[in-house]
């Protein structure tokens, strides 16, 4: 679709901020997320509920009108590969995806999470593209970590390594199953890591085993 289809529509904002312990990378907002301007709030999305369910915010569901409570509450971050809002994923082109790659690397060097989590194959599939040169081999390829990827690699800081999940998308026919199995990996690493590092967050268990009283 031609970029002034959608003008009359605003971005969203990126949820982000220095050193989180995970960015999540979705493609571009659609027109129900730019009309409200707040992340995944299309209610055939799944996005806040795998967040949930997977440990990522561990008390509650997220209403998205707090999507910008994500980096102080739980150190993740939210941010897109395109920035324009379209109705669908077809309306993007091929090369309006792998064009903004350098954008995305540009802004993961600046704010430097420990991971990317990239919310959709097809937005693998272009940031594969953009930095290989060529298609992601289409044998071996499983979600989960991507082993020897990173982003945003520069001197000094080895990048932030890569997590494919599913789209989240209600239109995903994915496994339920399947698909809590592979956020809930995520899920368990995030929350490690935010114990290793001090961070606490409401309703996440303690070393102990028991989550810390409410403040």
């Amino acid at each position: 679709a031609p970029p002034e289809k959608y003008a009359h529509l605003n971005g969203v904002p990126d949820a982000i901020d220095h050193r989180l312990v995970l960015l999540l990378v979705g493609l571009n907002p659609g027109v129900t997320t730019a009309t409200v301007g707040h992340a995944y709030s299309n209610k055939t999305n799944r996005f806040w509920r795998y967040l949930n369910s997977s440990g990522l915010t561990p008390d509650r569901i997220v209403p998205s009108l707090e999507d910008q409570t994500l980096p102080g509450k739980y150190s993740l971050g939210l941010t897109n590969l395109v920035s324009r809002p379209t109705n669908d994923q077809a309306e993007l082109s091929k090369k309006e995806m792998d064009d903004s790659v350098p954008e995305l690397e540009g802004k993961i060097r600046k704010y430097k999470p420990e991971a990317a989590c990239i919310v959709g194959k097809g937005i693998w599939d272009s940031i594969y593209r953009a930095r290989h040169g060529k298609k992601i081999p289409t044998k071996g390829f499983e979600y989960g970590w991507q082993e020897g990827e990173w982003l945003g690699v520069e001197e000094g800081w080895q990048g932030a390594k890569v997590f494919v999940s599913p789209s989240t998308s209600g239109l995903v026919t994915i496994n339920q199953e399947k698909m809590g199995g592979i956020w809930k990996v995520l899920g368990d690493w995030a929350s490690e890591r935010r114990k290793k590092r001090g961070i606490k967050v409401p309703g996440e268990k303690s070393v102990s085993g028991k989550a810390p009283p409410e403040v």
